[in-house]
């Protein structure tokens, strides 16, 4: 046989077929064989740097290059390709040395000036960037690969209408250019033109299927186009091609997120954190996801992981700020927010959440300057003008709040907690058949939404529609507005009916002490039904409704429970006497004082030389309507000089009070009032009760003292309407504020009531 020898010219054609045939490994073995027999041959020094390259080999292919260049300083080729792999390992300045060494050579070489100016870009020298691409644009206008480029840089100095010119004089010359077409893609999107950017990443797509990026990127102009299903579709599509295609586990948990699907979402962004730990975006998604699962405090360190490496990152200082409100930290919440708006003084989103914030703290003055000038910046937000109008319902400015909420319907008319809102003022404002239809239309777009519900319920009752209220006053427990605990009992509900005799039922308080004063008239009523009376109330209220009559059993809250067969709320007993008007169980009294508390107090008090008359004038601090509901001590100053004996009945004096209290000729017990029924003994001494509407005003009324209860201009629904008198307590007298919404005209309506009440008239 007759062996043939090839010369290393036929070696290296090989070698160079091998590699454009993707037989990298068989391409290498011929370079290798070459350079044994010719150890400086440049070329195959090039060839088989490249070849390490597309192997993952980037040390090596320098190693190569830096041989083949001391060899020949002036291998153009190679000068090009080794600043393309420091590029690759991102050091930039040697790669630039490298595109300068091949320039010097040949000054008008667009290849390399083009990938020269691809370096500026990548450390952010745009603006030298850009001249490099005009350079080279200038010695070949038709080079769609420089068009291409030049609208990156373009996009990155926020320039996206230059952008979107420049890639399509790229697609005007190739008009098949995925990379053109994908980044057309995103000019449009950063222009808001999602449709358009959609449309180029579909043609991006039917040229190149596997394009993961353009199937993400697609995703993101769906979620932009509403349709959510299709976008995550989108983003599973990238991920199938490319599993670790981090920004579409991140766009995945965005869009899993928009979807509730809150789990899922969480877990697309851990893939992504998995990938990238220090990815602030997705760090800032998953505490967002958290908080909607109202795991607060994980929230909350995800947030601040994000800052750790992003301490400007506005959006991860405006969440954290939210989860910090939500966890009851408003002093910190307010100082996330007053970083964020530090950066950026019209961000509406820490603008609007510090607004909220300061509303929470009463501060609501300045609440409503963060509201309005979060409208400046952006008129139109709903949620904004929402918020807007909530603040100004608490200012008494209930007629702007309710232009508030509809300029916030008029953008979003399906906001169903708007038009809640709204139906809270109407409410306030005594247009209580508009505030019926506002919830209405709430419910119907939201038939679960049970703060609609609940303050429908309030509207209902406080009118006397019975009937419907107590159905809709049910909706309380659910109800977030309501602010009631929520206790979850094995044992059923008890709402009136039947074949409960020999059963126990534990009934059990749910809001404040007047509630449970007003609720326990039930009682007796449900005993005579042959079943036994288990009531768990709090340890102040214990030893006063254990003379409750029928009461088998009193326990007080946080005390282990005996067995029981049912449970019902206190107030949800009307509900199950089917009460009416005038079905009310209003006989009084129906709490009695034990004896030895009675002559305790009568003691302490002594002999009577004038009408003694009891004073409360605040109830709850914490109430949500303390601040309309409570009066301060100086609002009842003009009653103090009537000959009559007064009596503070505050158990707590607030600071603002407690000086002018020590002033004033007033007998005061606080110290040795201990529970409610040193409260009743005291108020069993009296001739009158004066109060706001607070647990001593029911106290008075179930002990079937004369109790004048005074009320503000929208009173609790148990008050009603335009009357006087009050259908549950029949010793009372009820004062009510005038249009005017202020207590010194009504303390003076109740001065001539009590001048004439105390024989003093003049």
């Amino acid at each position: 046989m007759t062996t043939v020898s090839l010369t290393i010219s036929e070696v290296f054609d090989i070698a160079l077929k091998s590699y454009h045939a993707g037989k990298l490994a068989e391409a290498e073995q011929m370079c290798l064989k070459i350079l044994s027999a010719d150890p400086d041959s440049t070329v195959t020094l090039n060839l088989l740097a490249v070849i390490h390259t597309s192997r993952g080999r980037n040390d090596a292919a320098i190693a190569c290059y830096d041989r083949a260049l001391s060899l020949r300083p002036d291998f153009i080729q190679a000068l090009s390709n080794r600043g393309s792999v420091l590029k690759q390992m991102k050091r930039y300045n040697e790669a630039l040395e490298s595109y300068d060494r091949a320039l010097a050579i040949q000054p008008d070489h667009v290849e390399i000036l083009n990938n020269h100016a691809g370096v500026l870009q990548a450390i952010g020298r745009y603006d030298e960037a850009l001249a490099g691409y005009d350079g080279v644009l200038a010695l070949q206008p038709d080079y769609p690969e420089a068009l291409n480029n030049r609208g990156v840089t373009l996009q990155a100095m926020g320039r996206h209408s230059d952008a979107l010119a420049s890639y399509d004089a790229a697609l005007t010359l190739r008009p098949d250019f995925v990379e053109a077409l994908v980044n057309r893609g995103i000019a449009q999107y950063e222009l808001k033109r999602f449709g358009d950017a959609l449309a180029n990443y579909d043609r991006a797509i039917s040229l190149r299927p596997e394009n993961a990026d353009a199937l993400s990127n697609r995703g993101n102009a769906l979620e932009k186009l509403g349709r959510h299903e299709e976008a995550l579709a989108s983003y599973n599509g990238a991920l199938n091609l490319q599993p670790n295609h981090v920004e579409a586990l991140y766009n995945r948990g965005v869009i899993l997120h928009k979807l509730r699907r809150l789990d899922e979402a969480l877990a697309s962004y851990d893939g992504a954190l998995v990938l990238r730990p220090n990815y602030p975006e997705a760090l800032v998604g998953r505490g967002a996801a958290l908080h909607d699962q109202k795991r607060l405090d994980e929230a909350l360190m995800s947030y601040d992981r994000a800052i750790a490496l992003y301490p400007d990152y506005v959006q991860a200082l405006v969440n954290r700020g939210a989860t910090l409100h939500e966890l009851g930290r408003f002093d910190e919440a307010l100082r996330s927010f007053e970083r964020a708006l530090a950066l950026e003084p019209d961000n509406v989103e820490a603008l609007t959440n510090r607004g909220v914030v300061l509303h929470d703290l009463a501060r609501y003055d300045e609440a409503l300057v963060d509201h309005e000038h979060a409208i400046v910046v952006r008129p139109g937000d709903a949620a904004v003008l929402n918020n807007r109008g909530v603040t100004l319902h608490k200012l008494r400015r209930p007629e702007e709040a309710l232009a508030s909420y509809d300029s916030a319907l008029a953008s979003r008319p399906d906001w169903a907690e708007a038009l809640t809102n709204r139906g809270v003022t109407l409410h306030d404002l005594k247009r209580f058949d508009e505030a019926r239809a506002s919830y209405d239309r709430a419910i119907a777009l939201r038939p679960d939404y049970a703060d609609a519900h609940f303050f429908k319920g309030l509207s209902s009752l406080v009118t006397g529609d019975f009937e419907r209220g107590w159905a809709e006053y049910e909706w309380r427990r659910k109800a977030p507005s309501a602010r009631i605990t929520a206790r979850d009992f094995p044992q059923p509900l008890w709402l009136g009916e039947d074949g409960i005799a020999g059963k126990r039922i534990l009934f059990h308080s749910e809001q404040g002490f007047g509630d449970t004063i007003q609720f326990c008239r039930y009682i007796p009523l449900v005993a005579t039904r042959g079943v036994r009376v288990i009531v768990e109330v709090e340890e102040p209220l214990c030893g006063l409704i254990a003379g409750l009559a029928g009461t088998a059993q009193i326990i007080a809250k946080g005390d282990p429970l005996p067995d029981f067969d049912f449970q019902c709320p206190l107030p949800s007993l009307p509900l199950a006497f089917k009460t009416r008007l005038e079905t009310i169980p209003s006989s009084a009294p129906y709490l009695r004082v034990p004896t030895q508390t009675l002559e305790y107090w009568g003691a302490l008090l002594g002999t009577k030389r004038s009408p003694r008359i009891g004073l409360a004038w605040a109830g709850n601090a914490k109430h949500v309507r303390d601040g309309e509901r409570s009066m301060r001590l100086c609002d009842l100053l003009p009653l103090l000089d009537i000959d009559a004996t007064f009596v503070s009945l505050q158990k707590e004096v607030r600071a603002g009070d407690a000086e002018m209290l020590t002033s004033c000729d007033m007998l005061q017990f606080s110290q040795e009032i201990e529970d409610f029924s040193d409260t009743a003994a005291l108020i069993s001494q009296l001739d009158l009760v004066i109060s706001v509407d607070t647990s001593v005003a029911h106290l008075a009324g179930a002990l079937g003292k004369p109790v004048w209860i005074l009320l503000t201009h929208a009173p609790d629904w148990r008050w009603l309407l335009d009357r006087d008198d009050s259908p549950w307590y029949p010793s009372a007298r009820l004062f009510r504020q005038r249009e005017t919404r202020e207590w010194g005209s009504l303390t003076m309506r109740v001065r001539e009531a009590l001048l004439e009440f105390t024989g003093n008239e003049r």
